[in-house]
């Protein structure tokens, strides 16, 4: 990959595989139920984007409310979920543009933009959630923001650094497409 750069084939679709894994990372944190959890025994709560359950105890049946009757809720939801779009378009724009034999550089950089406002949207929605999710919604016993959520913050801290990855990569055209003249620092005797 030094030699060659992102003309070498397979080097140059990492960063759209990251991407990807972005995007799973991101189908996990819309459809997971684990956003806040009971820590503790009675293990009586349990969370999602959309929707929170309780039990009156432990091993009795789910009773599920949904937060989508809560303006904050519909608030988190929609920002998590613009956030998520504008990174699955940056996945299908990243696959055209390295898809094509010349990279479009500039192309490129306006991916890394979008990425970045992606990374707004879905932090905006990240915070919201716990923010008036434990203000304004009872919960016994030790809770914690468990693994979904933390694939949520996986998803956003991703599209920050690809955004940086995306949008530094023009700097670097000459060197990735070779057309800079090698410098060597031994010199013959």
């Amino acid at each position: 990959m030094v030699k060659y750069g992102l003309d070498y084939t397979r080097c140059r679709w990492i960063l759209p595989l990251l991407l990807g894994i972005g995007v799973i990372f991101g189908i996990i944190a819309l459809a997971g139920r684990g956003w806040l959890e009971s820590q503790t025994m009675p293990y009586v709560h349990q969370a999602s984007l959309w929707e929170s359950c309780r039990r009156a105890f432990e091993g009795g049946e789910w009773r599920c409310e949904s937060l989508m009757g809560y303006a904050w809720g519909r608030a988190a939801a929609a920002t998590y979920l613009v956030g998520f779009l504008l990174l699955v378009i940056c996945f299908a724009l990243a696959i055209i543009a390295f898809a094509i034999d010349t990279l479009r550089f500039n192309f490129i950089r306006g991916i890394g933009g979008l990425l970045f406002v992606a990374a707004v949207f879905s932090i905006m929605g990240l915070v919201i959630y716990p923010v008036k999710f434990s203000s304004e919604i009872e919960m016994t016993g030790i809770n914690m923001f468990s693994w979904a959520y933390g694939f949520g913050w996986t998803t956003a801290i991703m599209e920050i650094c690809l955004g940086f990855f995306f949008c530094c990569l023009p700097n670097y055209e000459d060197q990735i497409l070779g057309n800079v003249k090698p410098t060597y620092f031994y010199s013959s005797p």
